[in-house]
């Protein structure tokens, strides 16, 4: 049991980081653009975007290694095996939607349950900071064409 909880706050840890990496480094990219100030969101978007599909895909990897892995339990039901099967469970599971056309058994159910309650934090966490820049660069464009 030792092994589920290193391995679940490993992979939990390095989604959080990649996504603290990301958002902060959008902050700082953002201001630098040349670009409408509400153009800047969409770049927002984007990035957030990339960053959970990459978190995503490193809890499919996690999901691929311990199916294929004895011990770790297995993921059944409409599912081949494939990374492919894990990274579409995977969005399932951390977009919160859950299907319920694969189950996961064993000590993979441990891990789907960190990453329905990870993406739920920072799917979150990605819509708190796109409001505050939201707020930030449109009320820019409001103050921008005032002047002109």
């Amino acid at each position: 049991m030792i092994y589920v909880f290193l391995i679940n706050t490993i992979v939990v840890a390095t989604s959080v980081v990649v996504h603290y990496e990301f958002l902060y480094r959008i902050t700082l990219y953002i201001p630098k653009m040349k670009i409408k100030h509400r153009y800047r969101i969409v770049f927002g978007v984007f990035g957030a975007l990339i960053a959970h599909a990459l978190e995503i895909w490193i809890f499919a990897v996690t999901y691929y290694f311990m199916n294929h892995t004895a011990g770790w339990g297995s993921l059944e039901g409409n599912f081949n095996g494939s990374l492919m099967d894990c990274g579409y469970f995977s969005f399932t599971v951390f977009t919160t939607l859950g299907f319920g056309d694969i189950q996961p058994n064993g000590s993979l159910r441990y891990l789907t349950g960190i990453e329905s309650l990870t993406g739920l934090v920072l799917i979150t966490w990605t819509a708190s900071f796109l409001y505050v820049e939201m707020q930030r660069y449109w009320g820019s464009d409001k103050n921008m064409s005032k002047r002109q």
